[in-house]
């Protein structure tokens, strides 16, 4: 069994089911998580920090999509209200959130109240698999329970990987 995590207490505390999955501490990319645990790559999904562009005037926020897609900054800054958005750097991403890039997980940030933008995508699935919030472990929760505890806002913001 995985340490227990924040994320899990808070999924627990809401009565949400899931099921803590142990990958290598090694693996960052999400991708390569979904082989090592044998998952299809468009059920794991990757969380990313994403800034505006404009000089650090608004606080960051998560976009989360499945492994096997990238983030389409056009599409992201659209479904945020932005004229233009970027990558957090990963030294930014880890200080604006407190964990290690590959362990970035919007369950471990639920009581720090980030802008949350989902893949659409994930609507069609009954279950998708994220981090817990620390390298080494994911969660597979219930699609329709993670949107509500995280209040996830569903939006077209992946594309094909080139």
């Amino acid at each position: 069994m995985a340490k227990k995590l924040n994320s899990m207490r808070i999924l627990e505390q809401h009565d949400i089911v899931y099921e803590a999955i142990q990958y290598p501490t090694e693996i960052k990319d999400a991708e390569e998580v979904a082989e090592a645990v044998g998952i299809p790559y468009h059920m794991v999904f990757k969380t990313l920090v994403v800034e505006s562009a404009k000089s650090n005037s608004a606080k960051p926020f998560l976009a989360i999509i499945p492994s096997d897609r990238q983030l389409d900054l056009k599409k992201m800054a659209a479904a945020a209200g932005e004229k233009k958005v970027q990558m957090a750097a990963q030294k930014d991403a880890e200080k604006q959130t407190g964990l290690q890039v590959g362990g970035i997980s919007a369950l471990a940030l639920t009581q720090k109240n980030w802008n949350v933008y989902l893949d659409r995508s994930a609507s069609e699935l009954e279950h998708i698999v994220m981090s817990a919030g620390q390298r080494g472990t994911q969660l597979k929760v219930h699609t329709a329970a993670f949107i509500r505890l995280v209040h996830a806002q569903l939006a077209d913001i992946s594309t094909d990987i080139e």
